[in-house]
C-alpha cells in the first residue's frame, strides 16, 4: 500500500507541474490560453460521468472562476450591469459591450433623452425595446 501512495504522489506532483499554467493562471493572456485550451477539452469531453476529462474540465473552470472573480473591471462591469430595473441594466450592458455613448442610440431619441433614460428620469418604452432588440438582436425579454 505504501509504494501505491508514493506513486500516486509522484505523478501528481508531475501533473500539478505540467498544469500549473492551467490552474494558477495569473494575467489576461494567460486567461485566454486557458479558455482556447477549456474549449478543447469541452470538444474532446465525453457524457460519461466516468470520462477523467471531466475532471480535469471542473478543475481548470474552477481556476477560470477564480481569476474572474478577481478582476477588479468585471467587479465593476457586473455592478454597472445589474444596478436598476432590468431594462436600464439591459441598456448598460449594451452600451458597454458595443462602446456605445448616449447619440448612439437613434432608434430611442436624442443624447438628452438617452441621459434622462440612464437616471431614472424617464423609463424606456415597449417601442425602445422593440427597438433596440431588433438592432442588437436580443430577445425583448432581456429588458423585463
Amino acid at each position: 500500500m505504501m509504494a501505491k501512495t508514493a506513486v500516486i504522489k509522484m505523478t501528481y506532483q508531475k501533473f500539478a507541474k505540467i498544469a500549473e499554467p492551467y490552474i494558477c493562471i495569473k494575467n489576461e493572456k494567460q486567461h485566454k490560453k486557458v479558455l482556447a485550451f477549456i474549449e478543447e477539452l469541452l470538444q474532446d469531453a465525453h457524457d460519461d460521468d466516468h470520462d477523467p476529462i471531466n475532471g480535469l474540465i471542473e478543475l481548470i473552470s474552477h481556476a477560470i472562476t477564480h481569476y474572474e472573480e478577481g478582476l477588479e473591471e468585471l467587479k465593476h462591469f457586473e455592478k454597472g450591469a445589474t444596478k436598476g430595473p432590468a431594462d436600464l441594466a439591459m441598456l448598460r450592458l449594451l452600451i458597454d459591450q458595443h462602446g456605445l455613448g448616449v447619440s448612439d442610440f437613434p432608434e430611442i431619441g436624442d443624447k438628452s433623452l438617452i441621459s434622462k433614460i440612464l437616471s431614472t428620469e424617464r423609463n424606456l418604452t415597449k417601442r425602445h425595446i422593440q427597438k433596440l432588440s431588433k438592432r442588437f438582436k436580443v430577445s425583448p425579454a432581456l429588458f423585463f
